[in-house]
């Protein structure tokens, strides 16, 4: 008999974890479930950040070309923006010269030249 309870008891107990089991296999089946949930959405995410990484790449590239146009055309027009200066500054030394030298026309017409006056005397005897 005492076997018999043994029996019973260990019985007793096999139905109690036969319901822990159950619960253990129900929450491996839900972490299994997740886990490929996880799976996909890191697979998902990788995708996305290679694409993004790939986009940067070529928005870098395009940044790099844009900055070099950019600065030939800098280049460009400092060049232009001298050669114009120079001729400025050519064209006001001309016009300088030219209105020294009509200045200096100007003054020998207005003036005289350097005679020496000369007094005459006469003899007027009546």
């Amino acid at each position: 008999m005492e076997e018999e309870i043994k029996i019973a008891l260990l019985g007793q107990k096999l139905e109690d974890l036969k319901h822990i089991v159950v619960r253990i296999d129900n929450a491996i089946e839900k972490l299994s479930e997740v886990n490929s949930n996880v799976s996909k959405m890191l697979a998902v995410h990788e995708e996305r950040i290679a694409k993004q990484e790939e986009t940067d790449s070529i928005l870098f590239t395009k940044i790099d070309k844009l900055r070099d146009k950019v600065d030939g055309d800098y280049d460009s027009i400092v060049s232009r923006v001298q050669v114009i200066e120079k001729r400025v500054w050519m064209a006001i030394g001309a016009i300088t010269c030219v209105t020294f030298l009509m200045n200096a026309n100007l003054i020998k017409v207005l003036t005289p030249s350097n005679q020496s006056s000369i007094i005459e005397q006469r003899n007027y005897r009546t």
